[in-house]
């Protein structure tokens, strides 16, 4: 009996009364119990958003109590009947705020198919779209397409239904009226599991107006009421601990290949090797017209950087010529808009299958997949009106080419949420070594403090509860991204590219002046054999005769308009000419390499190409032992 009464004096319940915007709460707890306990009890009482909050024992917000895990509630003071003050951080929203549902609520048939009289045709029902502020003044330029989805009203129109609507074809009622295009039943019915980026900025936006902003996991600088961390912190400049979500919406909703000759070619050099390879994908930004307001990044190029490879991992190397293949882009109207990554694996070589090594029992992107892919997002940002800082979310997708179930090669596409891209930014975000599928939450150290990291799932009651994610499921940073190839439709290079792809040390895919004549001879049209990213880059960059921007300015345009003649007038300018009339003569003179099955020797002083049977140079008399 002694003992249970120890017990029970050494862990005494307490109840502790908590403060909010919204109202007081109550939570149990141990007075054994840790700080950070409290913080998770009362984040689950209130039903919170985020752990973006700061607890005080006063009103006037000095005696804090931080978060730990080491430090218990009876070391902060804590008595049963207290009352703790919560505050937001930096003005989170911690509570959902109520609203009006969207959809609208259907009534009995008598109610609902009244006919709505309309003076005018057409859906004059339909729910007024609030106006989009225009961009403040100095904020960067957003993207074209999205310009162009700013002007659509988004609504998702529905004909009449003949056996529900008993109005004339003047009015609507709640079977025909235009749905929002964030409507869940539209976008389940249709198999669009992410909405749009431009649906999710309606929706937020169709009340209130709002200012996006990226999570930030670092220390406001400036704070001069303590010394710099690890010295010191407090609730003004400390980060607010991060529930990670999965995203509702997608900034890309799409990618599409413009031909499926792109692909091949770049899987040409693992089936060459069985090495891994990477590239980068050039295209355009389009809406996309299968998702409300949706976007989709076109694929009209891929160029592999340098790069070492192996069957299991792939290393970039420094690229000379990255800044002249993306002013070659430009003037063609193209955009680095992905990068894209091999990971097969051979089973049946005869049959041509390709081993299942990704899904839902293993997964989908690695951890160290998803932190590149969130570094690659970071640099390519997309301008957002409204976004406080100017910019919000990338539309930078990420397409990894591995085998599926049926162990046939296949695409995937993926972004990585905002939330993950911010973690990679701050450096918060680490791989694993043993568990591809899972990350790894920094620990915080005298060099950078890392706040908490939760993520949520269901307990054994079927409760949605906060994990710590010190061990993160990297599921919880993917949205996934939809990958297919065009059908129809004049691409914007040739889809029967024979001429090598640059920066492969493979010795049948070599650049070469003979490279070229071989392809361009083997072209349809000259306009044809230009249209290629790769040769464009040899002519820009060869070292036999290598043409400037200046000079290739007119070429680039005439393959952007698709213009035949402009293409041939450049062809008859001096410096093509003359490259070309070389890679002419260097395939000429290979053809000439071998006279009745032997080799041609070359002279070591003056290169005079002599036919095998000469004891010397026909051209200096330089003896064949001096020979290359």
């Amino acid at each position: 009996m002694s003992s249970i009464i120890l017990m029970f004096l050494v862990r005494f319940l307490q109840l502790l009364r908590v403060q909010s915007p919204e109202g007081t709460a109550r939570v149990e707890v141990l007075d054994s119990d840790v700080t950070a306990h409290l913080f998770e009890r009362i984040y689950e009482a209130l039903n919170l958003n985020s752990f973006a909050f700061t607890l005080h024992k006063d009103r006037q917000r000095k005696e804090e109590i931080t978060s730990s895990k080491s430090r218990q509630l009876r070391d902060c003071g804590l008595c049963h009947g207290d009352m703790i003050y919560l505050n937001p951080v930096n003005g989170a929203v911690l509570f959902e705020q109520s609203s009006t549902s969207s959809e609208t609520h259907r009534k009995p048939l008598s109610e609902s198919s009244r006919p709505v009289q309309s003076s005018e045709p057409g859906p004059s029902t339909s729910k007024v779209t609030l106006p989009i502020p225009p961009p403040p003044p100095g904020a960067p330029e957003e993207d074209e397409v999205d310009l162009q989805l700013y002007k659509v009203s988004g609504l998702i129109e529905r004909q009449r239904d003949e056996k529900l609507c008993r109005h004339n074809l003047n009015g609507k009622c709640v079977h025909c009226t235009p749905l929002e295009p964030w409507d869940e039943e539209y976008l389940k019915e249709h198999n669009i599991k992410h909405m749009s980026f431009h649906s999710y900025l309606r929706k937020i936006t169709s009340k209130n107006f709002v200012s996006l902003e990226e999570l930030s996991c670092k220390i406001k600088p400036g704070c001069r009421e303590h010394p710099a961390w690890p010295r010191g912190i407090c609730s003004k400049c400390q980060p607010g601990a991060v529930t990670l979500m999965r995203q509702p919406y997608r900034h890309t909703d799409n990618v599409l290949f413009e031909h499926a000759n792109l692909v091949e070619r770049f899987l040409s050099y693992w089936r060459a090797t069985g090495h891994q390879r990477l590239a980068w994908l050039y295209g355009q930004y389009e809406s996309h017209p299968d998702v409300p307001l949706g976007i989709r990044a076109r694929v009209a190029a891929i160029y592999e950087p340098p790069q070492s490879s192996s069957r299991d991992c792939i290393a970039l190397e420094t690229d000379p010529r990255e800044e002249l293949v993306q002013q070659i882009a430009q003037r063609l109207g193209l955009r680095r808009v992905g990068w894209i990554f091999t990971d097969l694996v051979p089973l049946d070589v005869s049959k041509g299958t390709v081993k299942h090594i990704r899904g839902v029992d293993t997964h989908f992107l690695s951890a160290q997949e998803c932190i590149t892919a969130g570094h690659y997002q970071n640099l390519h940002p997309s301008a957002c009106r409204h976004a406080a800082s100017g910019y919000f979310g990338s539309k930078f997708v990420t397409v990894c080419v591995s085998g599926d179930s049926s162990e046939q090669v296949h695409l995937e596409g993926y972004q990585v949420s905002g939330q993950c891209g911010a973690l990679v930014r701050d450096r918060v975000l680490l791989p694993t070594r043993d568990a591809p599928d899972l990350a790894y939450v920094r620990d915080s150290s005298e060099h950078q403090y890392v706040p908490d990291v939760y993520y949520k799932e269901r307990d054994e009651y079927g409760n949605e509860v906060g994990v710590s994610a010190k061990r993160l499921p990297v599921a919880y940073l993917l949205v996934d991204v939809p990958c297919g190839v065009a059908v129809g439709g004049p691409p914007t290079f040739g889809a029967t590219a024979t001429f090598p792809p640059a920066n492969r040390p493979l010795q049948q895919h070599l650049q070469t002046l003979q490279a070229l004549h071989r392809h361009i001879a083997a072209s349809d049209s000259f306009l044809e054999a230009m249209s290629d990213l790769h040769v464009l880059l040899y002519l820009a960059s060869n070292e036999a005769l290598a043409l400037g921007m200046e000079s290739l300015a007119p070429l680039l345009d005439a393959v952007r308009l698709r213009d035949g003649d402009a293409a041939e007038a450049w062809r008859a300018l001096p410096s093509a000419a003359t490259l070309l009339h070389l890679a002419a003569a260097d395939t000429g003179a290979e053809g000439v390499r071998a006279e009745g099955g032997r080799a041609v020797w070359t002279c070591a002083v003056c290169t005079f190409h002599n036919p095998p049977a000469a004891a010397s140079c026909d051209m200096c008399a330089m003896p064949r032992s001096d020979a290359l």
